[in-house]
């Protein structure tokens, strides 16, 4: 039977599907679903297992005898440390936020102008940053360690928060989300009432577009949590927690569970951030490539 499913505004788009084929998407996306869980599950094993079972061949996706000894080991690895660990979580927070916030403000102070303000050259800058998109971190590494030793930043944190910044990919999204959801007119109606630009695009643009930055906040903040950061920053008191436990976990056989604990404790931050917004991620994956 074919059923309606309204859109946005008045649309309305006429779905012709069967009970038969729904229980074949689910099917299939329950399946995916799975699939993609189980890289996440095996971490989550691993770091349970106690050393024997690390090493158990083939690998065993379930664990005989349970043990949080792993995540004992590791903090207890944390502790003896000669920096404290709290400054090694300092520099992680300080350079996610930093380096998130400014990349959400640009990009989408950038966004609006490329897509709701009609200025010479637009569509050749948009165009640069398309082809921006190309060029992996690796290619760049070299470039960006040269301009950032003119500027005196090495080993200081701009040189991970500023970089982070300049993130063509957030830029790409914010200016497609901005295009199909926000409407020229009602801009156009509070330029007429007297609003500024700036107040236009704060108090009209950016709730029309929340779920976009939101999943731009997710997407930068992950990055760089992630982030080692030890291509530029080689002083140990401003080092980021993840290069921090990596360098400790390196090393014997015996720190295999620690590594495997540690693994787990980079992943719940990130994990919670995605589960908290993972709505606006999904209407803005939905969203992007509708039109009106």
């Amino acid at each position: 039977m074919a059923r309606k499913l309204r859109t946005r505004g008045n649309h309305e788009v006429v779905l012709n599907r069967s009970a038969g084929g729904d229980a074949g998407i689910t099917f299939v996306l329950t399946l995916f679903g799975i699939v993609m869980f189980l890289p996440m599950y095996y971490t989550i094993i691993q770091s349970l297992k106690p050393l024997n079972e690390l090493f158990y061949f083939p690998p065993r996706f379930y664990v005989t005898h349970p043990t949080l000894d792993n995540f004992a080991d590791l903090f207890n690895l944390m502790g003896d440390s000669w920096v404290p660990f709290s400054r090694y979580i300092f520099n992680t927070v300080l350079i996610s936020v930093g380096g998130t916030f400014g990349n959400l403000v640009l990009s989408s102070l950038c966004a609006y102008a490329l897509a709701k303000i009609d200025f010479p050259g637009a569509k050749g800058f948009f165009w640069i940053i398309q082809k921006s998109l190309m060029f992996s971190a690796t290619v760049t590494g070299i470039v960006n360690f040269i301009t950032l030793s003119v500027l005196g930043w090495i080993d200081t944190y701009l040189a991970i928060i500023v970089p982070a910044w300049c993130s063509t990919l957030g830029l790409y999204l914010m200016k497609q989300f901005m295009e199909s959801n926000v409407s020229t007119e009602v801009l156009e109606s509070a330029r007429l009432d007297g609003a500024t630009e700036l107040r236009t695009f704060w108090s009209i643009a950016m709730p029309m577009v929340k779920p976009a930055w939101l999943t731009l906040i997710i997407y930068s903040f992950q990055g760089l949590w992630n982030s080692g950061a030890s291509t530029f920053i080689y002083s140990e008191q401003l080092k980021t927690l993840n290069y921090a436990i990596s360098q400790i976990t390196n090393g014997t056989i015996a720190r295999s569970g620690a590594s495997a604990a540690a693994t787990v404790v980079m992943m719940i931050v990130p994990i919670l951030v995605f589960v908290i917004s993972q709505s606006n991620i999904i209407e803005t994956m939905g969203s992007s490539g509708m039109k009106d």
